[in-house]
């Protein structure tokens, strides 16, 4: 059971990692293409639904499960609880980074600054396009760690590897030694 909720946070996380790279590919480049009317146009797309919706719910997700993996394997060992927590750290800088700096500039292109405006607005597109891709690698790197913790546990001796199967491996080994 443990594994299967730390299975489920790497499928959120994976899939916030690549909204957000869909966001950087697709939807940032739409709104730099033709500032201010990309800018009009994602304004008036905005209005019923924005990629906010969905980070606004898989995010706070992503953080819960995470908690949740990070105390379900907290005694498995201190460097798989290390790395676990490291990547909640992550994950919570990723929503910290958002809410400081993302937010405003997402005001500023979708709601504040005038069209006319093409410089602010120019700006305001230019760092958010550039900061999003460290937003992305953070996300990454929390995933990564998730992927060693997740080779450390599948490489962690069971008791029953200790009863059964290093006599059993002893057996086979002396056996190819004699012949």
């Amino acid at each position: 059971m443990k594994n299967v909720i730390l299975f489920t946070s790497i499928a959120v996380a994976s899939g916030l990692l690549f909204v957000n790279i869909y966001t950087s590919l697709v939807d940032a480049k739409s709104w730099g293409s033709n500032i201010s009317s990309s800018i009009a146009t994602a304004r008036e797309y905005f209005k019923s639904v924005s990629p906010g919706n969905f980070f606004r719910i898989f995010s706070p997700l992503n953080q819960v499960i995470a908690v949740i993996v990070l105390i379900l394997f907290w005694k498995s060992s201190p460097s798989i609880r290390l790395l676990l927590g490291i990547a909640l750290a992550l994950y919570i800088i990723c929503d910290v980074f958002t809410f400081s700096y993302f937010y405003s500039r997402n005001d500023i292109m979708f709601k504040t600054a005038p069209l006319s405006d093409t410089g602010l607005l120019r700006k305001a597109w230019s760092q958010w396009t550039t900061m999003n891709w460290l937003r992305s690698l953070l996300v990454f790197a929390g995933l990564f760690l998730y992927f060693v913790c997740l080779h450390k546990i599948y490489s962690m001796p069971t008791k029953a590897d200790d009863v059964e199967v290093r006599p059993k491996q002893r057996t086979e080994r002396l056996s190819a030694l004699e012949n």
